[in-house]
């Protein structure tokens, strides 16, 4: 039986959104995974946007409780992290203890995003803490977003890849995504191979 895997990330938002996601969910095909991708059912219209709003939360929740597991593009969107919605997404499915899995296009670690943000102004305080010059302290762990996010994924035995794409191909470049996908395939090899021999 081949694992359901929700296809989370920011390309809802592109202005090739439907190319981007077929692509994500022919790939994941390739593989033997059965893509779950929001934005393809087709939602009945609300009175208010608000109205539509919730439906559109309801069915993506509806879609997760259905996937077995996710892979989340974590590429900084509009700002120095992940999309919102693509971050909700990943704690949900980690708080179910599904199976997790994530990308990103960017190398830069979030400490050197954050620290890009205050163009290079970071320094030590008195705690020892690195600061920007509002006072807010920076998170340093070597680690690709927040730590919540990175550290949900790795203590749940998940999979990270990173990927340095090119400036115009950040919502684009599939490399990191296909890393995850081989990872899930390997990840079920194994199972099934449990399986067969659990001795072994």
């Amino acid at each position: 039986m081949s694992l359901k895997l929700y296809l989370a990330g920011p390309e809802v938002f592109l202005p090739n959104a439907r190319q981007m996601l077929d692509a994500k969910a022919a790939l994941a095909r390739t593989y033997g995974f059965q893509p779950i991708c929001p934005g393809d059912i087709s939602i009945e219209p609300a009175p208010t946007r608000h109205g539509f709003g919730l439906k559109i939360s309801a069915v993506d929740e509806g879609m997760m409780n259905a996937a077995d597991g996710i892979i989340a593009n974590l590429t900084p969107f509009r700002g120095i992290a992940a999309d919102i919605g693509t971050t909700f997404e990943l704690g949900y499915m980690c708080a179910q203890g599904k199976v997790v899995a994530a990308y990103t296009n960017v190398a830069d670690s979030h400490f050197a995003r954050t620290a890009g943000f205050y163009d290079g102004n970071v320094r030590e305080g008195e705690d020892g803490r690195r600061r920007g010059p509002d006072g807010m302290s920076l998170e340093d762990f070597d680690m690709i977003d927040n730590l919540m996010l990175h550290g949900g994924i790795e203590r749940r035995g998940g999979h990270i890849a990173v990927h340095a794409a090119a400036p115009d191909a950040l919502y684009t470049d599939l490399t990191g995504f296909e890393e995850c996908l081989r990872w899930y395939a390997e990840r079920q090899r194994v199972d099934k191979a449990r399986v067969v021999d659990p001795v072994g």
